[in-house]
């Protein structure tokens, strides 16, 4: 990230004289890049892109070096309340742009570090299957879910946030709740039980295994593809066991090619990158549930893969 007027140059807070620019830009800096990594985790989580969440912590630096840090009474709350309105006036632009997308729309998947599959709740609040319900929520509906539920903010401040009442934010939140809670995955499984179904899809795929398919996936198990136009997918989603082992089959264990399937931490969860001759086609995220598949996310757009090579590191706190 560019770190504007780092050398002291171009805005500085206000109240502070010529001798004073460099320090308070230099506290500035520290300020934002202690809380950066949370930042990135609530603007990702509000817009499933982390291309926009760039973007979005971008234009929260400018904005804050422009303001006098001393004024400021919580840096944090400060900061936070700056990425959601970037993010929300991102995600208005976001949703109208999704709107003509090619194909079904997945959110950009993230390589994860050990420590955000350590995290239940952090696990769970960046997962998959998760984004994949946030979309169908309106702008201010997500982000007041998201700052409630993931990062258990005050109604108070997701308020201050949203630009809304405390009041109206408690309507906003109780009703977002209620239509992420009749589209989650309501059944858990371990981490232990997650990785032992990705195995045993990673070998079935591999070997053609039909039958193996049929044995890991639940009977509606739902398989969405991402190609946004560049890559071949489904422009809907395939639902049923036995229509989804043979799309996975036919569409990647082709006898001329060379398929390689390497275990990743996409999300938080188990996940699977897929190589084609050597060369990375996509990352399949899985949901299970009941130690069967429910859910698998297939993003082929290459636009959407340039965050799976380097964990990114992510935090509710």
């Amino acid at each position: 990230m560019h770190t504007a007027n780092a050398s002291g140059e171009g805005p500085a807070a206000e109240g502070t004289g010529p001798g004073d620019g460099g320090n308070a830009a230099i506290a500035a800096t520290e300020t934002f890049v202690a809380h950066r990594n949370l930042l990135f985790t609530i603007a990702y989580e509000i817009l499933g892109s982390a291309a926009d969440a760039d973007d979005v912590l971008q234009e929260t630096w400018l904005r804050w070096v422009g303001v006098d840090a001393s004024l400021v009474g919580n840096h944090r709350a400060y900061l936070v309340r700056i990425t959601t309105r970037q993010a929300l006036n991102q995600l208005c632009t976001t949703k109208r742009r999704r709107e003509s997308y090619v194909g079904s729309w997945l959110p950009e998947p993230l390589l994860t570090t050990a420590d955000v599959a350590a995290d239940v709740e952090l696990a769970e609040s960046v997962s998959m299957g998760l984004m994949v319900v946030l979309e169908t929520l309106t702008p201010t509906e997500r982000a007041v879910f998201v700052l409630r539920e993931a990062f258990g903010l005050g109604f108070d401040e997701i308020a201050a946030a949203v630009e809304k009442t405390p009041t109206a934010v408690y309507q906003i939140a109780h009703r977002a709740r209620r239509h992420v809670e009749a589209r989650r995955p309501r059944r858990a499984v371990s981490a232990r039980e997650a990785q032992a179904a990705v195995e045993a899809f990673r070998r079935a795929l591999e070997t053609r295994d039909l039958q193996g398919l049929l044995d890991v996936f639940a009977s509606d198990v739902v398989a969405i593809s991402d190609g946004g136009g560049v890559k071949q997918a489904t422009p809907w989603p395939v639902v049923g066991a036995d229509k989804v082992a043979r799309f996975m089959v036919g569409g990647l264990t082709r006898h001329d090619v060379t398929l390689t399937l390497e275990p990743a931490a996409i999300n938080g969860s188990p996940a699977l990158a897929v190589h084609v001759e050597g060369q990375l086609e996509g990352v399949i995220a899985v949901r299970v549930e009941d130690t069967r598949i429910a859910g698998l996310y297939f993003v082929r757009n290459p636009h959407k893969l340039t965050r799976v090579d380097t964990e990114v590191p992510l935090t509710l706190h």
